[in-house]
């Protein structure tokens, strides 16, 4: 099998997705950071907390634009030159 092209929204659509869950994730890491510091008192923890909250909004935004940009411009990139190369073999049972 040989892959000659790939659509490019589909791609995009789902590199985007996938990125946006990465995000999530590091999104909740930083928040169970940001928990931990707040549990040691001070200002810091408070920041830390806050911080965390927007990591959870934000970083899967980010993430899932930024991913979405990536999987368009690779899949662009990977038919311009399947077309010259004549794609990728793939091997299967």
């Amino acid at each position: 099998m040989v892959i000659k092209r790939i659509n490019v929204l589909k791609l995009a659509i789902f590199q985007g997705a996938m990125m946006a869950a990465f995000g999530l994730l590091g999104g909740v890491f930083i928040l169970l950071f940001g928990s931990m510091f707040a549990r040691m008192g001070a200002d810091a923890g408070a920041a830390g907390m806050i911080g965390g909250v927007g990591a959870i909004i934000f970083l899967p935004i980010l993430y899932g634009i930024f991913g979405f940009i990536a999987g368009a411009i690779g899949a662009f990139v990977y038919n311009l030159v399947a077309g010259v190369v004549g794609g990728v073999e793939i091997e299967v049972e």
